[in-house]
């Protein structure tokens, strides 16, 4: 397991901001208790935010009719629904929920080339929430495989989310398991399937990012 790229100034900035606090009130507190106490509170803090950016070692499917889970979380939606934004179309939704938790990495679900991108500015409601789909801050990748089948997966801030990183580009090729992307502290992928593609996953069910198997086609 190792640190994403993403977290060294914040896990910088946390270790800092904490030395300095514990520093300032060492010189005015007598009581080493209290100086203790609140060191070991940093340092507990200083843990959750470094393990927010681990990155686990996971083993690829290997198989070309699998795609994947672009994320950790749990399946919270499973629908058919008219897709806006590209496909304009009937498409089966599969979303998945990022706990604080998780681990918030997004990798690209299939093998292929990017066909479309794009980023729009939004609101940060509760990821939770069907209106978030649609209103937040979002950046929506659509993949072609190589046999032509096209995927699309979306990237949702949530209420306490506001940072969704992507290195996304038009006609990049792509592969299963490289790293599509980052939202840092919590929030929402939704996936965008043809109708006729199998769903592999349950409501409630938790999920692995490039482990599990969302769907076959």
């Amino acid at each position: 397991m190792k640190i994403h790229k993403e977290g060294f100034t914040i896990i910088g900035s946390t270790v800092l901001g904490i030395v300095a606090i514990v520093g300032a009130i060492g010189a005015f507190v007598e009581n080493d208790l209290i100086v203790k106490s609140i060191a070991v509170a940093g340092l507990i803090l200083v843990v959750l935010v470094t393990q927010f950016f681990r990155v686990p070692k996971r083993v690829v499917p290997n198989t070309d009719a699998a795609i994947l889970a672009p994320s950790d979380g749990k399946v919270v939606v499973i629908e058919e629904v008219e897709e806006k934004e590209y496909f304009n179309c009937r498409m089966r939704q599969v979303s998945i929920f990022m706990s604080p938790l998780n681990v918030h990495v997004q990798w690209y679900p299939v093998n292929g080339a990017v066909s479309y991108y794009k980023y729009h500015p939004g609101l940060y409601l509760a990821a939770f929430k069907p209106k978030s789909s649609t209103e937040n801050e979002r950046s929506t990748l659509v993949l072609k495989r190589n046999d032509g089948v096209e995927v699309m997966f979306r990237q949702i801030a949530g209420a306490v989310a506001r940072r969704i990183v992507n290195y996304s580009k038009v006609d990049q090729a792509v592969a299963k398991g490289q790293e599509a992307g980052f939202i840092k502290f919590g929030s929402r992928i939704d996936m965008f399937l043809p109708l006729d593609a199998e769903i592999n996953v349950e409501l409630g069910q938790k999920v692995k990012g490039i482990e599990t198997i969302v769907a076959t086609l």
